[in-house]
């Protein structure tokens, strides 16, 4: 297993989820009376996540005035506008090797944080994330694409990145311009692309390297319907190979559709961890509760 165990914060992040402060929650796993956190054992687990807590400083500007910021400049001490996010707090999970592991929250859960926090993104403030196998990324659509470059070129950086050779890439890259539908544009630089277009382009990309590990977060929003049914076909292929999945997704048809258990994030904690139906009904029925249940235990 490699391990990303890192202990210093970012003193600031920008595209992550926004907190609900709360003491730790613990939950039901849906097995027959097991306490979570279920651990297996180490050959059998793909991802192990311990005590994960990731916090980091973020900027509150409270004066919106080009005279109130020059005023600030060069003061010290002044901290009123430097808030502390906890955006993950002491998440504890394995994730078994081929499984598929859905995450579900309102937006500020945790649910992104957390899963750049497995991606080595975000260094944990505190505990400990262990992944064995490769681990291919689609935390947001188009995230690592240079817009300067064409399609074509961005499909050959994302797979120098992933560690395939460069004629790896080139076996692959017709399949992967047809499955994005972007053949027309793909010489064409991407700012030209829409967001959708670079989206199905992102998604392509990162299941066609041949993952280990797959984290996807929200990528399946992507496209239209058409698109949206090819890339549930393409997850319903690497789950048949066996391929290990975090999904995070608002789409609850997506969870249910391709989830063997769900993990409900509130406040950056765990609410309920189990059985795809179960959990996405106790969502379903009381959406804010996971909201209360984090913040009183």
């Amino acid at each position: 297993m490699s391990d990303l165990d890192h202990t210093t914060p970012p003193t600031a992040q920008d595209d992550v989820d926004s907190p609900v402060d709360g003491p730790p929650v613990s939950g039901d796993d849906g097995s027959d009376g097991a306490t979570w956190p279920v651990r297996y054992p180490d050959g059998d687990v793909a991802i192990r996540v311990n005590n994960l807590h990731i916090t980091y400083r973020s900027v509150v500007d409270k004066k919106q005035t080009l005279r109130g910021r020059v005023s600030r400049l060069g003061r010290r001490g002044t901290r009123d506008n430097i808030r502390l996010v906890r955006a993950v707090q002491g998440v504890d999970f394995d994730v078994r090797r081929g499984e598929v592991l859905g995450v579900i929250g309102h937006n500020g859960a945790g649910k992104s944080t957390m899963l750049r926090g497995i991606a080595g993104i975000l260094p944990p403030s505190e505990g400990r994330v262990e992944v064995a196998g490769q681990v291919s990324t689609l935390l947001a659509l188009g995230v690592g694409f240079n817009a300067k470059l064409t399609g074509r070129e961005n499909i050959l950086v994302g797979g120098l990145a992933a560690g395939l050779t460069r004629q790896e890439i080139l076996e692959r890259e017709d399949a992967i311009i047809d499955f994005s539908g972007v053949r027309d544009f793909i010489d064409m630089p991407l700012r030209t692309y829409s967001s959708g277009m670079r989206g199905r382009l992102a998604f392509a990309v990162s299941t066609s390297l041949d993952p280990d590990i797959l984290l996807i977060d929200e990528a399946l929003s992507a496209g239209d319907a058409n698109f949206k049914d090819k890339a549930s076909q393409r997850m319903k292929q690497l789950l048949g190979e066996g391929r290990t999945i975090v999904l995070v997704s608002h789409s609850m048809g997506s969870i249910m559709d391709l989830s063997d258990r769900v993990m409900w994030l509130a406040g950056g904690q765990v609410v309920e961890v189990g059985d795809p139906e179960t959990v996405v009904d106790h969502y379903n029925a009381d959406p804010d509760g996971g909201r209360t249940r984090a913040a009183t235990g």
